[in-house]
């Protein structure tokens, strides 16, 4: 996919910290129940964390007891893009952001009692929360 923001490798490595860098860029997993916004809970929107498209609104998250946020939709449709991962032995959907590819985490069709069956399992590093003002 074309991406609308394009930056060299060196470009994203001086923009991202080194651990945003490996997840966003390396496609790495942050560890489990160590995201700073695991807990978040105030109204808001969630963007990327490299080139700040907005990715999911605070009304979609939900405990999924899983160790990372969870989502059950994005913002829009054409806010994030599905890639098949067959990496480490698993069938598995990873979403990146679409505006720069960025990787976000992945996608489950075990996000039982929601309004859409999904669960996107975010990685924290890879999100920044703006809070709703007011």
């Amino acid at each position: 996919m074309a991406y609308d923001v394009k930056k060299t490798e060196d470009e994203w490595r001086e923009e991202l910290t080194p651990e945003q860098f490996e997840v966003l860029r390396g496609k790495a997993t942050e560890r489990a129940w160590t995201g700073e916004l695991l807990d978040e809970e105030r109204a808001g929107i969630y963007a990327c964390a490299a080139c700040g498209a907005e990715l999911f609104k605070s009304g979609t998250k939900f405990d999924s007891h899983c160790g990372w946020p969870s989502f059950y939709e994005s913002v829009r449709p054409d806010a994030v893009e599905l890639i098949e991962d067959k990496s480490h032995g698993m069938d598995r959907t990873e979403v990146r952001c679409a505006a720069c590819g960025g990787h976000l985490g992945h996608v489950f069709p075990d996000g039982f009692g929601t309004p859409t069956g999904d669960r996107y399992c975010m990685n924290s590093l890879s999100l920044n929360f703006a809070p709703d003002e007011g």
